[in-house]
């Protein structure tokens, strides 16, 4: 599935050909190829839908329905709030809580949908990868799985180059002025 339309059509009819790679993929990056296997699955998922759906009438609440359906999938143990290990980022023993999607995944996820949505024709306006409710939802699953693991997922910050330190050329300021010549500089009002 390589383009919008296609998604679209093959909402409705049998294509069996999802899978095949154009020549020019197969020297794709690995994000590139992540990127088709994702828009591929998901445009699996809206044909399986019940009733089928048409990529062009899924909203940010379809892509919320799919997130969860993939949570059963997850390899990530989640701690409820009952659990004695709820917080603890290394539990020492086993517990029955349940296996969840990696908040970092699923935000992963959604960004390579919401840019394979765009490259196949969508509008970004319409994107409902981009969605408030998906934008919310992911919030929400950070900072549950932040709580419950104990493990932090603030932004990291970018590191900057240092300050680059002025070269001075030898001359000697004008006299009188001290070396310092911001009075002579004037700020717009």
């Amino acid at each position: 599935m390589d383009s919008f339309a296609e998604v679209e059509s093959s909402n409705t009819t049998n294509n069996n050909n999802n899978n095949i790679m154009s020549s020019s993929s197969s020297t794709s990056s690995r994000y590139e190829n992540q990127k088709r296997r994702d828009w591929n699955t998901f445009g699996q998922y809206l044909k399986n839908h019940r009733p089928p759906l048409s990529l062009s009438r899924c909203s940010g609440a379809h892509v919320l329905e799919f997130l969860r359906y993939l949570d059963q999938f997850g390899k990530t143990k989640i701690h409820t709030p009952i659990c004695p290990f709820y917080g603890l980022p290394n539990p020492p023993a086993p517990c029955p809580c349940p296996l969840r999607q990696a908040w970092g995944s699923l935000d992963a996820l959604i960004g390579r949908l919401r840019a394979a949505y765009e490259e196949n024709g969508g509008k970004s306006e319409m994107n409902p990868f981009g969605a408030r409710a998906v934008r919310l939802y992911l919030r929400e699953v950070r900072d549950l799985q932040s709580k419950a693991r104990g493990v932090s997922y603030e932004k990291k910050k970018r590191k900057r180059p240092p300050p680059t330190t002025l070269q001075f050329s030898g001359v000697t300021p004008p006299s009188g002025s001290g070396g310092n010549n911001r009075s002579n500089i004037t700020h717009g009002v």
